[in-house]
C-alpha cells in the first residue's frame, strides 16, 4: 500500500476518527509538509478500498465551518497485524489432544455450516450460484473460479486461506474446507484435486444432476 495511505490508516485506528485537520497535523509530525488537497486525494483512494468510513459531520465548537469525520471499516482491521492465525491453530490443538478426532470433526463440520450461512447464497441456478459463491469466496481470500464442463461445472480455489494452519492439521481442515463448499453450493461435489497433494489448485466437480 501506499505510504502516505497507510500512516493515514495508523493515524485513524490510533485516534479512533480525525477529521482531515487532525490527519494533516499528525502527517507533518511524521513526514514533513503535506497539503490538505493531498490528504482528501488519499481519503479518496480508501474509500473507494473500502478502508474508510463515508465522512460523518462534526460540528465545531469554535467559528468555523462543520468538519467531517473519517473513520476506519471492518476490512481496515485485516491490514494490521493480528493474532488469530496463532488462535486458530492453538485451539485446534487443545481440540485435538482433548477430543477423539471424530469429535474434531463434528465442530469443524458445525463451523463451517456457520460460516455459509453467513454468505446467504441465493437459491438460483447453478451458473448464476456460482458467480456469487466466487464472489464470495475471492473475497475472503480463496482466488475462486468456475468454468463449464460436459459433465456439469468446475469450482476453482487456487489459494487457502487456512495454509498457515493446515500445516499441523491438513486432514481436518481439508475436510472442514469441503463441508464448507458443499454447503455453499447445496450438494456434495466431487474433490477432482487437491493442493495438498501438490496441485495446483483446490478443484470440485458439480454434476449437472445438482441443479
Amino acid at each position: 500500500m501506499q505510504e502516505t495511505r497507510r500512516l493515514i490508516l495508523d493515524i485513524l485506528r490510533e485516534r479512533g476518527q480525525a477529521t482531515v485537520d487532525d490527519i494533516v497535523h499528525e502527517l507533518r509530525k511524521r513526514r514533513g509538509n503535506i497539503t490538505a488537497v493531498t490528504v482528501r486525494h488519499h481519503l479518496t483512494r480508501l474509500q473507494d478500498e473500502q478502508l474508510i468510513t463515508a465522512p460523518e459531520m462534526r460540528r465545531r465548537t469554535t467559528p468555523g465551518r462543520p468538519q467531517h469525520m473519517y473513520a476506519l471499516t471492518d476490512k481496515a482491521q485485516d491490514h494490521f497485524p493480528n493474532n488469530y492465525q496463532l488462535l486458530a491453530s492453538s485451539l485446534l490443538d487443545q481440540l485435538s489432544r482433548h477430543l477423539p478426532p471424530d469429535g474434531v470433526n463434528v465442530i469443524l463440520e458445525g463451523v463451517a455450516c456457520t460460516m455459509a450461512a453467513t454468505a446467504d447464497i441465493p437459491a438460483v441456478p447453478m451458473d448464476k450460484k456460482l458467480d456469487f459463491i466466487v464472489d464470495y469466496l475471492s473475497e475472503h481470500g480463496y482466488n475462486a473460479s468456475w468454468e463449464d464442463h460436459c459433465d456439469g461445472f468446475i469450482l476453482h480455489t487456487a489459494n487457502c486461506p487456512y495454509h498457515h494452519i493446515t500445516q499441523a492439521h491438513s486432514l481436518s481442515m481439508c475436510e472442514m474446507d469441503m463441508r464448507f463448499i458443499a454447503e455453499l453450493l447445496g450438494v456434495v461435489p466431487r474433490r477432482i484435486s487437491h493442493v495438498s497433494a501438490g496441485d495446483a489448485a483446490c478443484s470440485y466437480m458439480i454434476p449437472v444432476m445438482a441443479e
